[in-house]
This record gives C-alpha cells, structure tokens and sequence, in this order.
C-alpha cells in the first residue's frame, strides 16, 4: 500500500508541475468569423478567389508548404478553379484536365524527377497527372532550412485545423499585436494570439502589394489572406460541390418518397375504421 501511495503522490506531483505549462501552451486567442461563400448547404466556392488564391500559395506559400494530396490536374477538374478557362475570349471547358492548356502551362512550371526509357534519372517538365512537386526532399532537409521547424503540408490543412477557414485566415493576419509582457517571445518565434501557445516559427509572410494580381485585383494583406485560404478551402475539399448537388438531390428524392409512402399508407388503410 505505501508503494501505491507514492506512485500516486508522484503522479500528482507531477500533474501539477505539468498543468501550468499545458494550459500556458493551450492559450490562444478564438478566430474572427468570416463569410464565406463555400459555407452553408448551398455554397460554392468563389472561383475567382480561388484562382488567385492559387497564386498567392505558388509566389509566397509553395517554397516551404507543400499540398501533396493534390495533382495538377485537380485545377480542371470539375469543381477546380480552372475548370473554366478563356481562350480568344471564349470560355472553354475540357472534359479531360489532361486537355487545358492553362492547367498545362502551370505544370510545365514545374520539374519533376523521371526515369527514362532505360531506366535513367532525368528531370522533365511537369505534366498534370503530377502531384505538386513537394519543396523538401524529406523532413530532415525540411526542418534544417526552417530552424527546426517543419512545415505543414497545406493540403488539408484547412479540415485539420479546428475553427478551419476562420482560424486559418485570422492567422495570416494576426502578427500585427505586439506581445503582453507575461508571453516570452523567443529569437526565432513570433507572436500571434490565434496560435495555439500564442507562438509560432513561421514569420510574417503577407505584405502590401508584395504581387501583382493576375485579374487585377489590389493585392492588400487582408485580401490575400482571404484568397489563399479560400483556395486551401477548396483543395481540402475539392468535390464539395459535387457533393452538395448530390446530397440535396437525395433530400429531394428522399422527401417526394415519404408523400408517396404516406399518400400509400392513407389509401390502404382508408377503409379501415380505427
């Protein structure tokens, strides 16, 4: 019995040495709420902010974050934010993603290591049946260019990550507080109150007018903050409109198939007295 009560004299000496730290790493700030149009049954994503989301993620995101759940191709996809694309000022749909030539030109972009006829290594412009070309070889070479930390795959990150979408954007915007006197913010950590522990490795990344918008757009921090995580949205989750058409059709059918089934049960038991 006196073993027993030391082993838990010591796990609770333990406990309560740990708990100060565990709630001081756990403390954070909850996300601004934001509206986006992908929530809700019916939503659907903005295709033009997910195109230049897209392009934040390729100038400013890709060099240390990878999406390697993704192909290439998944941008022509159905659903993709270039599904659609204007040729000679005509939009254009291709059934076959292997077909666009815009989904084309940003694979070629890329290189990708190969193996030739003979069993050679070489390196080939990429294809869209690539996977997005990863920034690190491993996870070793990953944390030695970051200080020890690893970043993220991206690919997902918006499902893995609670509060989602909302959490995601109010981190990209949140280095702008200085830190309270009672948060020790370390040489290589900065401060941000959305993230768990209220620290985090990566520096600021979105600045003003840091890129010139494709469509035109006036690239502020808020903006781009906006588009990238409307585009990590959506590559999360890239059949959710699919999805909704489909669950809403099954809803409709589901729903016709109760007045038929309760129209049924009133004419076969219309005769009977109850």
């Amino acid at each position: 019995m006196k073993t027993v009560s030391r082993l838990l004299a010591a796990a609770a000496a333990v406990m309560l040495v740990a708990a100060p730290a565990a709630l001081g790493a756990g403390k954070y700030r909850s996300p601004e709420q934001h509206a986006w149009s992908f929530d809700g049954p019916f939503g659907e994503f903005d295709r033009q902010a997910v195109q230049r989301g897209f392009q934040v993620y390729q100038e400013v995101c890709a060099a240390c974050h990878g999406i390697k759940h993704l192909s290439i191709r998944h941008l022509g996809q159905p659903g993709g934010p270039f599904e659609e694309v204007e040729i000679n000022g005509q939009l254009m749909r291709y059934d076959n993603p292997n077909d666009n030539p815009v989904v084309a030109a940003i694979a070629a972009q890329y290189t990708v290591a190969d193996i030739d006829d003979i069993g050679e290594p070489i390196e080939r412009p990429g294809r869209p049946a690539d996977r997005f070309p990863y920034p690190y070889a491993n996870e070793a070479q990953g944390r030695a260019a970051n200080g020890g930390a690893y970043p993220p795959d991206l690919s997902v990150i918006v499902k893995a990550r609670h509060y989602g979408a909302n959490y995601i954007r109010s981190l990209l915007l949140g280095y702008d507080e200085e830190a309270p006197e009672d948060v020790d913010v370390r040489p290589g950590n900065y401060y941000n109150p959305y993230m768990p522990g209220m620290l985090i490795a990566m520096p600021p990344q979105l600045q003003e007018g840091m890129i010139e918008y494709a469509d035109g757009t006036e690239a502020t921090v808020e903006q781009m903050a906006n588009d990238v995580t409307h585009f990590l949205a959506w590559a999360a989750d890239p059949h959710m409109e699919a999805r909704k058409s489909m669950g809403m059709m099954v809803m409709i059918y589901l729903f016709g198939l109760a007045i038929l089934l309760y129209l049924s049960y009133r004419q076969v038991w219309s005769r009977v007295k109850h």
